[in-house]
């Protein structure tokens, strides 16, 4: 597709914003466009249209179970989201005894903050280049011993990449006796997830991954765990669905999976997650990530050359293999946000600049002391939000091309030398940079 750039021209639009959402794979939208005629809502319907929409939920449900190598102890519940996921084990799992929980200090907020609401949260600390010290959670782990209920964190950074070998700390969680709960948000498009079964010592105990983030933004979010748990008491949200009996004395709850599933499903969502985890498995992991690394390292390499222009993480083009095509870099003498509206307005490239929702980890990666973040929380409680620290952020998809990789290559190097044509001014209260004089027509490219 084409997008209006600055001038009044249109260019090739190169979206390198995939860490944060994909767009649909084609065979999705084919899938979507084939079942809606056939949409209804699922369970207890006789009509056709109903049971056929039924068996293509459970068949998702299936999909998904194989995708992660569930087991008949695990329960598979759609759900909304990533951080609907976490939210509603934090809420299951009870910490009185166990009221430590030890997060990362990589991890996006919504596998840092729902713990903090059930217990107290410990933060694993980082090495220099961006990795969990294992030594650390060691440390940690010793330290705490049966007083941890639960280890959380990402498969893969969404902020520079970092592959965790979420196995390794499965088997030192369940040592001290606590589980495990792993973010594969942005896991899930780039690699192949295991859960192993219960009684292995690497088992992941809880696996919460998005839709949205691999190719089927349809709604829909996954949450793999332990179905014993989920039988232990109410469930999460309550309402249609959810019970077999209810009178005026008492409800007795209806069995797993849809328990767990109150009111109306995602229907669509679910059909297109499913959809998207058959063409992943069609397109086959080692071309999947041999392309994607390729890539990477390509990205890595093009980047280095550019004066001025400093990547976070692990940067060795040699290593692109083990790790995700997610980098997150700064530009010298420009803020993030303006590098970012400039890629957006002159060069037509999506990327995304900001903390990624992950500020703990950008403060490592940025060097901000506590002296330096208080400053910046003073600024920001006040209103000025144009100096907020951060990074703009380009995500490789299984779509991108290494023509990708050349036009952003090209358009920083043109920043970085100053070939900028327009003017940005800065909004004080929310940080963005926006050209002077463009406006756009949104509701032209999607209205009736």
């Amino acid at each position: 597709m084409r997008v209006p750039v600055l001038g009044g021209a249109e260019r090739r639009y190169v979206n390198l914003d995939n860490a944060a959402s994909t767009p649909p794979f084609t065979s999705v939208l084919r899938t979507v466009n084939r079942f809606s005629r056939w949409y209804s809502n699922v369970h207890r319907g006789v009509g056709f249209k109903s049971r056929l929409s039924s068996h293509a939920y459970e068949e998702a449900r299936v999909t998904v179970a194989r995708f992660v190598g569930a087991t008949p102890s695990d329960v598979v519940i759609f759900c909304r989201n990533t951080t609907h996921a976490i939210n509603q084990v934090a809420h299951r799992v009870y910490l009185s005894q166990r009221p430590i929980v030890l997060v990362s200090s990589m991890e996006h907020h919504s596998n840092d903050l729902p713990w903090r609401r059930v217990g107290q949260v410990v933060h694993i600390a980082l090495d220099g280049a961006g990795r969990i010290d294992e030594d650390h959670l060691g440390t940690l782990l010793r330290q705490y011993g049966p007083r941890i209920g639960m280890v959380a964190v990402a498969g893969a950074s969404n902020v520079t990449g970092i592959v965790n070998p979420v196995h390794r700390y499965a088997r030192l969680a369940h040592e001290a006796g606590a589980r495990i709960l792993v973010d594969a948000a942005q896991l899930a498009p780039h690699r192949p997830i295991d859960v192993r079964p219960a009684g292995d010592p690497e088992h992941l105990d809880f696996v919460a991954f998005s839709g949205h983030k691999i190719y089927a933004p349809f709604g829909a979010g996954v949450l793999v765990g332990p179905r014993s748990l989920f039988l232990e008491d109410d469930p999460y949200e309550v309402g249609g669905g959810t019970v077999d009996i209810v009178n005026q004395r008492e409800v007795v709850w209806t069995d797993l999976p849809d328990r767990e599933e109150a009111g109306t499903p995602c229907i669509v969502g679910a059909i297109a997650l499913a959809a998207a985890i058959e063409r992943i498995e069609t397109i086959g992991w080692p071309a999947l990530t041999g392309h994607e690394s390729k890539l990477t390292a390509s990205a890595l390499r093009r980047l280095a050359e550019i004066p001025g222009l400093t990547l976070y993480g692990d940067i060795d083009p040699a290593r692109a293999a083990e790790r995700l095509g997610v980098m997150a870099f700064n530009l010298d003498g420009r803020p993030h946000a303006q590098v970012a509206a400039i890629l957006s307005h002159e060069w037509g490239i999506g990327t995304r600049s900001g903390c990624f929702c992950a500020q703990i980890y950008l403060k490592h990666l940025l060097g901000i002391d506590d002296t330096g973040a208080r400053e910046i929380e003073r600024r920001m409680r006040s209103g000025d939000r144009r100096d907020v620290p951060g990074a703009v952020r380009l995500s490789i998809g299984a779509y991108s091309t290494s023509a990708d990789i050349t036009r952003i290559a090209a358009a920083l190097g043109a920043i970085a030398a100053g070939n900028v044509s327009g003017t940005y001014p800065v909004d004080q209260g929310s940080g963005e940079y926006h050209p002077t004089g463009m406006r756009y027509d949104y509701g032209s490219y999607y209205g009736g």
